[in-house]
């Protein structure tokens, strides 16, 4: 069964290639969309190469609603966006994939039922088609090659709606252990201090408050793990005791 998040419904248009209607499941199932619609396959329905490219996708495809035209496709929606490179004349607004996917996720919250056309991978939607859509999404593509498979297209479109739908974590730290407390960070600077004294790193006499001052600074400003900590120390006690073997 589909999840129960609201989302767009995904419709392919007349889709040629069983990989490429795949390729569209996992894209879509990537960033949580499990609303697949699908007109007129031209190699019929099922299509055991659109099982294989989906992967662990394939859930959408068993769910997948299949529809003679587009009309009926889209009939129950109350906004429709079609995704071409080529608005071909037709009086609406283009939307970027960002734009579009921010506003299609205000109309659903705000109770409305969306949907997202794709073109056959060939020639793209035909006029017939984008005539049913309220707005165009116009991908900002290179102008000297602005085909887009069908699967790129439904991936990128699927990215914006999870940017639009979902709080995004920009950045974050992987930790492989714990934060070092500053006493751990401290006693590492008086270690390489005390070493670095013995062997008559702080020269001359006069600037040697000022390097010391340097190297605590350095210190203070590396964001240690215990685990760091610990290799620093090693490395000074190697060093210490290779100078003794010599």
């Amino acid at each position: 069964m589909p999840t129960g998040l609201p989302q767009p419904a995904f419709v392919l248009i007349r889709p040629q290639m069983g990989e490429n209607i795949g390729a569209a499941a996992r894209g879509m199932w990537n960033f949580g969309l499990d609303r697949m619609r699908i007109t007129s396959p031209r190699d019929g329905w099922p299509n055991s190469r659109a099982v294989a490219m989906a992967s662990g996708a394939g859930r959408l495809l068993d769910e997948a609603q299949l529809y003679e035209t587009t009309a009926e496709a889209v009939a129950d929606c109350t906004y429709v966006y079609a995704t071409t490179a080529r608005p071909r004349g037709l009086t609406k607004p283009v939307l970027s994939p960002e734009a579009a996917m921010k506003e299609a996720a205000e109309k659903i919250a705000a109770g409305g039922k969306v949907a997202v056309m794709f073109g056959p991978e060939r020639a793209g939607m035909e006029n017939d088609d984008i005539a049913l859509a309220n707005a165009i999404i116009n991908v900002p593509v290179n102008p000297e090659f602005s085909s887009l498979n069908l699967g790129q297209c439904v991936l990128l479109s699927a990215y914006e709606w999870r940017r639009a739908s979902t709080e995004i974590v920009h950045e974050r730290m992987e930790m492989g252990g714990e934060w070092a407390e500053q006493h751990e960070v401290e006693r590492l600077a008086e270690h390489y201090e005390e070493r670095l004294e013995e062997a008559g790193f702080f020269f001359p006499e006069q600037k040697a408050a000022h390097m010391k001052q340097n190297l605590r600074n350095l210190w203070s400003r590396m964001p240690f793990t215990r685990a760091d900590v610990q290799m620093m120390h090693g490395i000074m006690r190697q060093m210490v005791r290779w100078k003794d073997r010599g």
